[in-house]
């Protein structure tokens, strides 16, 4: 860890997520997930790289070789104190965009340099996440009913008052029968796990707890969120063959059989995160168009002090075209 980010950037990224929302709204339902990606990147760099900080990419849009921007290693701002790591997703939920779904989302994350975990090889793990009522009784390790019981006793609720986000996957065919012979409602999640993450710990969204198998970075920038947010999470990495397992290992990657929890994801205590609403959902609502100008509307966070801030903003399209994809 080198320096204590005693400056609150979480304003200063909140303007990042709002123009990578605004640059990817115009192609919401319009079928073409790539062409969104590449603006929503777009705009989200040119926006981090006005921002006060010595920035590192560590969840990112891939390795250099496949991703000209935002890139795993890319330096991010202007070279400026503080040293941070950054975890970008330009769109959770490129198909729920594309094809106009809720709950598709602008998210970007910074922590102290240093504090982010990235699992080198594995692109999987299994998640569970809560909000701060249930942070200290659950346990991955234990049965599903195990930790329906669990959150419920400490919600103070029955489990057929919970309802568990989990990703509309056929892997999860088992934990979906289990939800429901444990008793509780489901709200599957055709994408999106870092919004079912903040969902279960925030009020009135109607989640309780995620659970399955989600991206690997997911859970990173979900733990950014919960942190901030007082919640919890644990994971553990899931190969999703023997040679993803044999690759893992060969980069140096020893954890398979760790329980990973909220602290083991991002270790520092100065991370602020900000996500933006491209399309309408439970936690923000999507960019709108009025007559001359466009609203958004979004969550930033930042654990320092424990704030979660409901950001709504109108923008001027004039004053948008730096951040434009010129194609």
């Amino acid at each position: 860890m080198t320096e204590k980010i005693d400056r609150n950037l979480s304003l200063e990224l909140l303007r990042v997520t709002e123009v990578a929302a605004m640059a990817a709204a115009s192609l919401v339902g319009r079928g073409d997930k790539n062409k969104a990606d590449g603006a929503a990147v777009y705009a989200m760099r040119a926006a981090l790289a006005n921002v006060a900080m010595n920035g590192t990419v560590i969840i990112g849009e891939g390795e250099k070789d496949q991703a000209p921007m935002l890139y795993i290693g890319e330096k991010i701002g202007n070279g400026q104190p503080p040293e941070v790591d950054i975890a970008v997703d330009p769109i959770d939920g490129t198909r729920l965009l594309s094809q106009g779904l809720p709950n598709a989302l602008a998210v970007v994350a910074m922590a102290e340099r240093g504090s982010l975990y990235s699992a080198p090889g594995i692109f999987y793990m299994n998640k569970i996440a809560v909000g701060p009522d249930a942070k200290d009784v659950i346990d991955i390790d234990q049965s599903v009913l195990w930790n329906l019981q669990s959150i419920a006793w400490a919600k103070g609720r029955d489990i057929k008052e919970l309802t568990v986000a989990i990703l509309d996957r056929p892997r999860h065919e088992k934990l979906i029968y289990e939800v429901r012979e444990a008793g509780a409602r489901i709200k599957l999640l055709l994408d999106g796990d870092i919004a079912g993450s903040i969902m279960a710990a925030r009020p009135r969204t109607g989640v309780d707890v995620l659970m399955g198998i989600g991206g690997a970075p997911e859970a990173v920038v979900s733990a950014c969120a919960l942190k901030c947010m007082g919640g919890a999470i644990q994971c553990r990495q899931v190969p999703r063959d023997e040679n993803e397992r044999l690759k893992a290992l060969s980069m140096g990657n020893n954890d398979l059989d760790k329980m990973f929890t909220t602290d083991d994801l991002v270790r520092g205590n100065s991370i602020s995160v900000s996500i933006t609403g491209i399309t309408n959902g439970e936690l923000v609502d999507g960019v709108k168009y009025l007559a001359d100008e466009i609203e958004t509307h979004s969550l930033v966070m930042r654990s320092n002090s424990g704030t979660v801030r409901e950001v709504r903003a109108w923008h001027r399209p004039d004053k948008l075209s730096l951040y434009e994809a010129p194609y």
